[in-house]
C-alpha cells in the first residue's frame, strides 16, 4: 500500500505559534484513523493542515504524492464539527451539497444537470433525499451530519477528513454514522476522523493517532491503548481494562478501583494502572 497521507517534520500553527511541532506521520490508502487527544493538542490543526487552511511553519505535507501548497488545493473531502455550523443561514440540503461540486470543479453560475443528478445519486445512498429541499436546521443532528457527508463526498475524494463527527449525537446516530463511514471505507475511501470518545468511538477502530501537539503513537488500538501512551497524550493517569478481548479506558480512578476490587468473576480481566 502506498501512502496516501504524508507528514515530514511538520510544524503548523496560528499567529507564528505552532499548534502542531515537528510530526512525522504516514497513513495508507484504504485506512481508517481516529485521531485522539486533549483539547488543544492540535486535533483540528491536523485535518487543517492537509486541507492547506493552516500555515506550514516547517515540514512538508503531501497528500496522494502531491505537496499541499493552499486552501482548496486538497484532493480531501471535509466534514466539520456541527457546532461550528452557523444554523441560521438559509440553505437547503441540496444547496449545501452541490457547494462540494463547486469545490471540485470550479464556482459555476447554475448547477449542470450531472450535477443535480450526481447530487441526488449521494442524498440516496446516505438516506436523506427525502429532506433536499429542506433548511438544514430542520434536520436532526444524524441527517445533518449526513448533509455535510453527502458535500465532502461530491469532490469524489479518496481522502475524507471528519472533525468529531460523532459529537452530540445519540448513541444510535454514532453508531448510524460509523457503519455508513465503515462502509465508505470498504469502498476504499481513506478515513480519518478525530475524536474524544475513546470507548465508544476510537477502541472500535482499526487505526489510532495519538496526537499532544506531537505525535505520541500510531497503531491499532492494542498498541496504543496503554496506561504509558494514553498517560503521554491526555498528561494524566490513565486506566486500560481488558474485557472479553476488548481494551477499554476508565479515566475515573474511583471506577479502576472499583473493577479491581471485584475482581474477574466481575468482568475486569486485567486493569494496568500508571502516574
Amino acid at each position: 500500500m502506498s501512502a496516501i497521507v504524508t507528514l515530514r517534520n511538520v510544524s503548523a500553527g496560528y499567529d507564528g505559534r505552532p499548534a502542531l511541532e515537528d510530526v512525522t506521520l504516514e497513513i495508507e490508502q484504504g485506512q481508517f484513523v481516529g485521531v485522539l487527544g486533549p483539547s488543544g493538542s492540535g486535533k483540528t490543526t491536523l485535518l487543517r493542515t492537509l486541507l492547506g487552511t493552516v500555515p506550514v511553519q516547517r515540514g512538508e505535507v503531501l497528500i496522494d504524492g502531491r505537496r499541499v501548497s493552499g486552501a482548496g488545493r486538497t484532493p480531501a473531502g471535509y466534514v466539520p464539527q456541527l457546532q461550528t455550523v452557523d444554523w441560521n443561514f438559509p440553505i437547503t440540503v441540496e444547496e449545501v451539497v452541490l457547494l462540494g461540486r463547486a469545490m471540485n470543479s470550479g464556482v459555476l453560475p447554475w448547477p449542470r444537470r450531472e450535477d443535480r443528478e450526481r447530487m441526488y445519486g449521494v442524498l440516496e445512498r446516505l438516506g436523506i433525499a427525502a429532506y433536499a429541499k429542506r433548511h438544514i436546521r430542520a434536520l436532526s443532528g444524524g441527517q445533518q451530519q449526513r448533509v455535510f457527508l453527502a458535500r465532502a463526498l461530491m469532490r469524489d475524494s479518496k481522502l475524507l477528513l471528519l472533525d468529531e463527527p460523532t459529537t452530540g449525537v445519540d448513541i444510535a446516530t454514532r453508531d448510524d454514522v460509523l457503519h455508513l463511514l465503515g462502509e465508505l471505507n470498504r469502498d476504499g475511501v481513506t478515513i480519518i476522523i478525530t475524536t474524544h470518545e475513546l470507548n465508544a468511538v476510537a477502541a472500535h477502530l482499526p487505526s489510532i493517532i495519538c496526537l499532544n501537539r506531537r505525535l505520541i503513537a500510531h497503531g491499532s488500538p492494542e498498541d496504543v491503548f496503554t496506561p504509558a501512551i494514553l498517560g503521554r497524550t491526555y498528561n494524566a493517569s490513565m486506566h486500560v481494562v481488558e474485557h472479553d478481548g476488548m481494551r477499554l479506558v476508565a479515566e475515573n480512578p474511583h471506577l479502576s478501583q472499583a473493577l479491581r476490587g471485584n475482581g474477574p468473576d466481575h468482568g475486569a480481566h486485567h486493569v494496568e494502572h500508571v502516574h
